[in-house]
């Protein structure tokens, strides 16, 4: 009797999970790419590791919570570790539907990868959608490098602030010395009489050049 219920209990399994039955996924792993050397053989162990990361998975899943690693089918199993799997429902003997268990791997993707040591380029769900590797988190905390730009310009301004004090500095500077060359060379005029040339005053020392005064203005006391 109890063969029989097996033998049936086995029927029924092997007519729902069957490649490409209606919400069956097929699985392909690459354990040989991933680890080299450090690859291991798949065997019962990882299959039954399977069945419960799929079975975890599935709990995670509202009103699936009752899911066991026993509602796990796997089938068509071959030697390059490639298989077909379906998850049962726990009261009655149907497969869930393929969008539950799609979003469930999804949800859950990164934890049965880890579970393998592997990723999803060798860890392949055929008819999920790879999901999306999680942000690298930068070496340099962000905080770091917005403090090192705002303080890079504010050197630069500072200095610009100073290049551009210098150069009004020294433009002050050279005004008066202008100045002054203008007034010496004014005051350092020469007249040229009968090509003689002649200076009528002195105007530094407020003299007159004596070579213009007549000989009465010589003679008569200032």
């Amino acid at each position: 009797m109890l063969w029989l219920l097996f033998f049936l209990v086995t029927a029924i399994h092997a007519e729902l999970c069957q490649p490409d039955a209606e919400n069956a996924f097929k699985v392909r792993l690459s354990i040989r790419t991933a680890l080299g050397d450090k690859a291991y053989a798949w065997d019962t162990n990882e299959e039954y590791l399977f069945k419960a990361m799929v079975a975890f998975s599935m709990r995670k899943v509202p009103n699936r919570e009752k899911t066991e690693i026993s509602h796990v089918l796997l089938c068509n199993i071959t030697q390059r570790v490639s298989f077909w799997f379906v998850v049962t429902d726990p009261t009655k003997n149907y497969t869930l539907p393929a969008d539950e268990i799609q979003s469930a791997i999804r949800m859950n993707r990164n934890r049965i990868n880890s579970a393998f040591s592997l990723n999803d380029q060798t860890l392949e769900f055929l008819k999920i959608p790879s999901t999306l590797a999680p942000p690298t988190e930068p070496s340099v905390p962000i905080w770091i490098i917005i403090f090192g730009v705002v303080f890079c310009i504010v050197i630069v301004a500072i200095t610009l602030l100073v290049l551009s004090g210098i150069r009004q500095r020294r433009r002050k500077n050279k005004e008066p010395s202008e100045v002054d060359d203008t007034e010496d060379k004014s005051e350092n005029t020469i007249t040229i009489e009968n090509g003689i040339p002649c200076d009528p005053l002195d105007t530094k020392g407020w003299h007159i050049n004596d070579t213009f005064m007549t000989e009465d203005e010589r003679l008569t006391p200032l």
